[in-house]
């Protein structure tokens, strides 16, 4: 049961990332992230880290796929008519992966285990899921963890920078000419007579 479960996640998971890549509507493409980020979390719940799953639900469905999706909007991407240049080489790549799956499967022979004694007993979890994670997240892999909120910075402001557009019609602040600007060339004084009205 549990191998027909983990082959429907993953069977799910590889189409809904091929179908990321090969739809040309951008927003179809996004649905189609949000299917398959919720397949990762299922096979999460297959392995027993419940905590991870719903990172996965609540950080990338909720947060991140609204920002794709945002970000799309905003710079109001148009349908792609065609596919782009790369496109025999990424097939010829996929092809390749695919082959070395295939091979390995039909093989058998994997290398996974063969350090684990068989007679070993059972090893009971004296902590859970969240607290083995921040213990692993904030001392051995901090560096990591610390590089990737940098890459999400810079994805942020690049977006941002995307999204800086110039149109005609559309007043701008100028902080040079603020700053330069005296006080003769912005103030007028009238000199009004008593009696005559503005």
């Amino acid at each position: 049961m549990e191998t027909f479960v983990f082959f429907y996640f993953a069977s799910i998971i590889v189409v809904t990332a091929g179908l990321v890549v090969a739809l040309k509507n951008p927003v179809y493409s996004a649905l189609a992230l949000l299917v398959m980020f919720f397949h990762v979390a299922g096979l999460f719940v297959t392995l027993h880290a419940e905590f991870l799953a719903i990172i996965q639900i609540l950080v990338y469905a909720g947060a991140i796929l609204v920002l794709y999706l945002f970000v799309v909007m905003l710079l109001n991407l148009k349908r792609e008519e065609h596919f782009h240049s790369q496109l025999i080489v990424g097939l010829f790549l996929g092809c390749v992966l695919f082959a070395e799956a295939v091979l390995l499967v039909l093989k058998g022979e994997t290398t996974l285990g063969n350090n684990l004694a068989a007679s070993a007993a059972p090893i009971e979890l004296t902590r859970g899921n969240t607290e083995s994670i921040g213990e692993l997240l904030y001392s051995t892999y901090l560096f990591p963890f610390e590089v990737a909120s940098l890459i999400l910075l810079v994805a942020m402001v690049g977006a941002i920078c995307l999204t800086l557009r110039h149109r005609e019609g559309v007043r701008r602040q100028k902080i040079s000419q603020q700053v330069s600007r005296r006080t003769s060339d912005s103030v007028e004084i009238k000199h009004v007579t008593p009696g005559s009205g503005v």
